[in-house]
C-alpha cells in the first residue's frame, strides 16, 4: 500500500502542468497536464477541453507546484498548434489591460486569438478545371458553369459557382460526369512588401523638420511618445509615413491604427503611392479566409506594415517597432462592450511594454493628449500651416435668431445663396449634419402620439430612404405606418427636426439641378459600395454632398471649397463633460475638409449660440483660446486628466432591482477621502434593449489607483444574479 502510493506520487511530480488562459469571460487560467513527447512554452498556443468543446488558448506559466490531489482530475493539453507563440509583450499587455479595466483575462486574450478555429495551416482550396467531353444530359447550368471554364485555367470552385451563377452540386455533378476535374490550388503568392525608396516626396521646409523628428523617432527605436500636431491638409500622412520607412528600412513591423479602417480607401492609395504596395488590412469586414492568412502574417512577421482598427492593437505581432495612431481624438477608438478599453491610451501601454514609440497624430488632439504636450510628457512635432501655402477655411457664423430660415426649412437664406454661388463657380459643397435618417421624431398632429421605441427610452428615427422607423440604440425597427396606431387618424404623421435625408430633400427643391449625394453610416451597404462613393465625389461627380459625421473622417475632396454645418449647437446640449471639446473637434474636422487643394475653403455655422466659446474659438480659428479654457475647466471640476473617473452601470429587466442593486451597491464601497461615489442615479438613457440602468460615477485625485480600488470594493459586493448586470468602464468616453 505504502508502495503504491508512493509510485502515484512519483509519477505525478513527474509530470508536467500548465496553466492556460482560455479566450472565455474568466479572469483565472486552467491546469492541464503536458502529454509525455510534447514541448510546450509560456505563449504556446494550444488546443484544450473545456467543458464538451475543444477550445484554443495559450500556455500562460508553468505551474512547478500543482497541488497533488488534483494530478490525477486535469486533462490533458490536447494539442500544440502549428502558429508562432503569444510573445511575452503581448502576454504582458493581456494582464496590464485586464488589471486596469477589470475586464477578465480571458476576454481581453480573445482579442489577440480573433482566428479560433481557423488558427493554423491555411486548408487547402480546391479547384477545377475542364478536362473532358460535355456530360449527355446537358442543362442550362451545365452550359453556364462550361463556357466559364472553356479557358481551361484552373479556378476556385465557389468562384466558379459563383461565377455561372450555379450551385456547388453542379459543379461537384460534371465533376461526378469527368467533364470537370478537381485539383488543389496553389496558395497566392505573398503580396509585395512596401518599399521605403519608391517614391520620395517633396517635403516643404516646414515639414522637413517634422520629418527629420519622425525619422529621428523611428531610428533610435525606444519608447518615446510624439503628439504630430498638424492643422488639416497639412500633411501629417506623408511626414508620419517617413517614420514608417525608416521601421521598415530596419527590418521591424509598423501598426497604423485608424478609427475607421474600413473607410480608408483614399488613405490605402495613398501608402501605395509612397511605398509601392498596399499595408496589410485588419478589420472587421475582412473574410474569414483573409483574416486567418492576415493574422498569420502578422505572427510570423511577413506582413511590415499593418493598417488596422482598435483590434489590430492586440495582434500577435513578430517584432513590432512603431505604433501610429491617426486621429488619435476619435471617440471610436474607445470599445464599449466587452472588455472596455481605449485604443490609443493602450497603444501607448503596448509600446511602452515593448520598448518601441509611439506617433499619435491628429489636427485637434484630445484635452488628454494635449495636457501630456504641454506638460512635457509628450514631445510636440507640430505642422502649423497647409502644404502647398494653402490657406485654413475662414469661418462665418450665421446667427439663426437674426437669419432663419423659411418655416419648414432648415438652410439659412445666406447658406443657400453661398452653395448656389459655389455650385455655379463648378466647386463642391458639403452639408453637415451629424444625424441621420430622415427626421429624429415622429408625431401625429392630431393626438400628439410620438412613436417611441418599445424597449428603449428613446424615440423612432424616421428613415425614408427604406420606408422604416429606426431605434439608434437596439436596432429595432418597424414599418412607417399610413395611420396613428393611437387615435388611428391617417394623413396626421408629421416628421420633427431634420437629418441627413430631410436635408437633401431640401438641398435638391433648392438646388434642383445639382447633383447631391448622402453620406451617412446606415446608407453604407459594404466597403466597396462606401469606397465607390467616395471616388465619386474625389472626381468631381457630385455637387452637394450631404453627409454625418462619417464625411470628417480625413477625406481628400479636391474641389470641396464650402462646408455648411446646419445645425452647429447640436452636440453642446446633452450634459456630456466632454461635449465642448467634442464638438471643436468634429466641427473643426468637417470645415478642415475645404479648401485643400485649390481656392479658399470657407465654413457657415448655423448657431443659436454665437456666443459659446467653442463658436467664438471655430470663428477667430483659436485653437489655442478654446483649448486654453477647457483645460482650466477641467483642471477646476478635478475632470481627466487632472484627476480619475469610472462608471459603474447596473442594469435589469425591471426598475426595481436595477436600482435596488445599485443603491446596495453604493452602500459597502470604501471610504476613501480621496475618492467620491455619485449616484446611483438613472442613467440619461434609461433604458435600453428592455433593460433599466442605473449608473453610479467614482470620481478620484489622479494618483489614486482607481482600478485597485474598484477591485477591492467589487471583492465585497454581492453577486449579480439572475437578470441583473453590471458594467464597469474605467475611463468612461459615453455618459449615457
Amino acid at each position: 500500500m505504502d508502495h503504491s502510493i508512493r509510485a502515484s506520487t512519483s509519477a505525478a511530480s513527474s509530470t508536467r502542468i500548465v496553466d492556460v488562459l482560455v479566450p472565455v469571460a474568466l479572469n483565472q487560467a486552467y491546469s492541464y497536464r503536458v502529454p509525455r513527447g510534447m514541448e510546450l512554452k509560456p505563449g504556446d498556443v494550444v488546443c484544450v477541453p473545456l467543458g464538451p468543446r475543444q477550445v484554443v488558448a495559450v500556455v500562460w506559466a508553468e505551474n512547478a507546484r500543482p497541488a497533488p490531489r488534483l494530478h490525477n482530475r486535469l486533462k490533458d493539453v490536447g494539442e500544440k498548434l502549428d502558429v508562432p507563440p503569444l510573445r511575452e509583450e503581448l502576454r504582458s499587455l493581456v494582464d496590464w489591460v485586464s488589471n486596469y479595466t477589470l475586464s477578465a483575462r480571458g476576454m481581453v486574450l480573445r482579442m489577440t486569438l480573433r482566428m479560433g478555429e481557423n488558427l493554423g495551416p491555411e486548408r487547402a482550396r480546391v479547384g477545377v478545371r475542364l478536362v473532358g467531353e460535355p456530360p449527355p444530359r446537358m442543362t442550362p447550368a451545365r452550359r453556364r458553369v462550361i463556357a466559364c471554364l472553356s479557358d481551361g485555367l484552373l479556378h476556385g470552385k465557389s468562384d466558379a459557382a459563383r461565377e455561372a451563377g450555379v450551385s456547388a452540386g453542379v459543379i461537384d455533378g460534371l465533376v461526378d460526369e469527368g467533364t470537370l476535374a478537381t485539383e488543389v490550388m496553389p496558395p497566392p503568392p505573398p503580396p509585395p512588401a512596401p518599399d521605403p525608396a519608391f517614391a520620395q516626396p517633396q517635403f516643404s521646409r516646414q515639414q522637413r523638420s517634422a520629418v527629420d523628428a519622425m525619422r529621428t523617432l523611428a531610428a533610435n527605436g525606444s519608447f518615446h511618445t510624439a503628439l504630430l500636431d498638424g492643422v488639416t491638409g497639412s500633411g501629417k500622412t506623408e511626414v508620419y509615413f517617413e517614420a514608417i520607412a525608416e521601421t521598415i528600412r530596419r527590418g521591424r513591423q509598423s501598426l497604423i491604427l485608424m478609427p475607421e479602417i474600413a473607410l480608408t480607401g483614399q488613405f490605402l492609395d495613398r501608402f501605395a503611392a509612397r511605398f509601392g504596395a498596399r499595408p496589410l488590412e485588419w478589420h472587421s469586414e475582412l473574410t474569414p479566409r483573409t483574416r486567418a492568412r492576415n493574422w498569420a502574417a502578422i505572427a510570423s512577421g511577413a506582413a511590415p506594415v499593418v493598417v488596422g482598427a482598435r483590434s489590430a492593437l492586440f495582434m500577435p505581432y513578430a517584432d513590432l517597432g512603431l505604433i501610429v495612431v491617426d486621429e488619435e481624438h476619435d471617440q471610436a477608438y474607445k470599445q464599449d462592450d466587452g472588455a472596455h478599453y481605449h485604443a490609443r491610451d493602450m497603444a501607448v501601454v503596448r509600446a511602452h511594454i515593448a520598448g518601441i514609440p509611439v506617433v499619435l497624430a491628429s489636427a485637434t488632439p484630445s484635452v488628454e493628449t494635449e495636457v501630456n504636450a504641454r506638460k512635457g510628457r509628450y514631445q510636440r512635432v507640430a505642422l502649423p500651416s497647409r502644404f502647398g501655402g494653402q490657406h485654413l477655411p475662414h469661418i462665418e457664423a450665421i446667427d439663426l435668431r437674426r437669419e432663419p430660415p423659411p418655416r419648414g426649412r432648415f438652410i439659412s437664406p445666406r447658406l443657400a445663396d453661398e452653395i448656389r454661388n459655389a455650385v455655379e463657380r463648378r466647386e463642391q459643397a458639403l452639408l453637415f449634419l451629424n444625424r441621420r435618417g430622415y427626421a429624429p421624431l415622429t408625431l401625429c398632429r392630431a393626438c400628439g402620439h410620438r412613436f417611441a421605441c418599445t424597449i428603449c427610452d428613446a424615440w423612432l428615427v424616421d428613415h425614408r430612404f427604406r420606408q422604416r422607423l429606426v431605434c439608434h440604440h437596439c436596432g429595432f425597427s418597424t414599418p412607417r405606418p399610413r395611420a396613428c396606431p393611437h387615435c388611428q387618424a391617417e394623413e396626421t404623421l408629421v416628421a420633427v427636426g431634420p437629418g441627413v435625408e430631410r436635408l437633401q430633400e431640401e438641398a435638391a427643391a433648392l438646388f434642383p439641378d445639382s447633383r447631391t449625394m448622402v453620406l451617412s453610416s446606415d446608407l453604407i451597404t459594404s466597403v466597396e459600395t462606401m469606397r465607390s462613393e467616395l471616388n465619386e465625389i474625389a472626381e468631381g461627380r457630385v455637387d452637394i454632398i450631404i453627409g454625418t459625421q462619417l464625411v470628417a473622417k480625413g477625406h481628400h475632396f479636391p474641389r470641396l471649397n464650402l462646408v455648411g454645418v446646419v445645425d452647429a449647437d447640436l452636440g453642446l446640449n446633452n450634459g456630456d463633460p466632454r461635449a465642448a471639446e467634442r464638438t471643436f473637434q468634429l466641427l473643426n474636422q468637417v470645415i478642415g475638409r475645404a479648401g485643400r487643394e485649390q481656392g479658399r475653403g470657407v465654413g457657415y455655422l448655423q448657431t443659436h449660440q454665437p456666443d459659446h466659446p467653442v463658436m467664438k474659438a471655430l470663428v477667430a480659428c483659436d485653437r489655442e483660446a478654446f483649448y486654453g479654457s477647457e483645460i482650466a475647466s477641467r483642471e477646476r471640476a478635478g475632470y481627466p486628466p487632472f484627476g480619475r473617473l469610472a462608471s459603474l452601470i447596473v442594469s435589469a429587466g425591471d426598475r426595481p432591482s436595477a436600482e435596488g442593486f445599485a443603491r446596495k451597491l453604493a452602500s459597502i464601497a470604501p471610504i476613501d477621502e480621496r475618492i467620491q461615489v455619485l449616484g446611483p442615479a438613472e442613467a440619461p438613457l434609461a433604458v435600453i434593449k428592455g433593460r433599466y440602468r442605473f449608473r453610479l460615477l467614482v470620481k478620484s485625485l489622479r494618483n489614486v489607483d482607481l482600478s485597485d480600488y474598484l477591485r477591492q470594493w467589487l471583492a465585497v459586493a454581492p453577486k449579480t444574479r439572475g437578470n441583473l448586470k453590471l458594467e464597469v468602464d474605467v475611463d468612461p468616453q459615453s455618459f449615457l
